[in-house]
């Protein structure tokens, strides 16, 4: 038995799958884009905002634009003088600004702190896991005291304080939690080693626990910053655990501190759940993904001294 294949024929209904596909893909791509751009944006006013690293930088910004919408705004670090002068600064937009002193570094402060505002304050709508700190030495150099130290600011006092707020945010059915992690949390790079750990930790613990608990009215924002102009690089740890002291080449050409709270805060309204943040320096996220040999050569250009 002959069989006839007509390939013009073969050919005709394969363009037009394709055509369908095609269309179908851009017509998702709008009602994606319409969905987030008109869908119904959160109000802060009235609700708890409490930011973690909020002594300068981005945090100290968050706090402003918070404050400046109406909420009961909560501000730690544990620089009580430069704390203190964020909330001065903000008496003229907000008189609601209260000041938390605590030390992200010690697990049982952090968990004694966060009870101590609930019974204080009632609730926390919204917790903006801000405060870090960075490394600037090799893995090989970092001491596991180091690497703790890094672990305890940057991953497990997040963990602790969403494990303590998060029962209560479940149970007035909203909660928010806004993580600030790195574009080192999508990928490795020289001098880093603890601090993309720790960023790498944050996606997944995370976005296990939006999966968790979404459909509770829980919502999960995390954020991959490039270069934002403020004074991580400063404050980061050398391998003899005193600060580098210095800007970063280059960090003086980010955004500003302001530029990125205000992409956070459209960020949660629109209730995103992945955004990076910053300018060309996000190509490098888009290469690791998607040419990796390319991102090896990079790396290995890199200086590590």
């Amino acid at each position: 038995m002959t069989v006839s294949i007509n390939y013009n024929k073969v050919i005709t209904i394969k363009v037009k799958i394709q055509m369908a596909l095609n269309n179908g893909c851009i017509q998702l791509f709008y009602i994606s884009y319409f969905y987030r751009k008109f869908q119904n944006k959160m109000n802060y006013s009235g609700k708890t905002v409490w930011i973690t690293g909020a002594s300068s930088g981005i945090g100290a910004e968050l706090a402003k634009l918070f404050a400046q919408e109406g909420a009961r705004v909560l501000i730690s670090s544990h620089e009580a003088e430069e704390l203190e002068g964020v909330r001065k600064e903000l008496e003229s937009v907000s008189t609601d600004v209260h000041t938390v002193v605590f030390n992200l570094g010690d697990p049982d402060e952090v968990k004694s702190t966060a009870e101590k505002v609930l019974a204080e304050y009632g609730r926390v709508d919204v917790l903006m896991n801000n405060g870090g700190i960075s490394t600037r030495a090799e893995a090989i150099e970092t001491s596991i005291e180091m690497d703790r130290t890094v672990m305890e600011i940057d991953y497990f006092s997040g963990v602790i304080l969403a494990k303590i707020l998060l029962p209560a945010m479940i149970e007035n059915g909203y909660g928010h939690i806004g993580v600030t992690s790195s574009i080192s949390g999508k990928f490795g790079w020289p001098l880093r080693s603890a601090y993309a750990a720790a960023k790498h930790a944050l996606f997944g613990f995370y976005k296990s626990l939006w999966a968790e608990n979404n459909k509770k009215g829980i919502r999960v924002t995390l954020f991959s910053p490039g270069r934002v102009r403020t004074n991580i690089s400063y404050h980061a740890l050398l391998k003899d655990g005193k600060e580098h002291g210095k800007m970063d080449p280059g960090l003086d050409k980010g955004i500003t501190p302001a530029a990125c709270a205000r992409k956070m805060i459209k960020a949660m309204k629109r209730n995103r759940k992945d955004v990076l943040i910053g300018s060309t320096e996000l190509i490098m996220v888009w290469i690791h993904k998607y040419c990796k040999p390319l991102y090896h050569r990079m790396v290995n250009r890199v200086p590590v001294n």
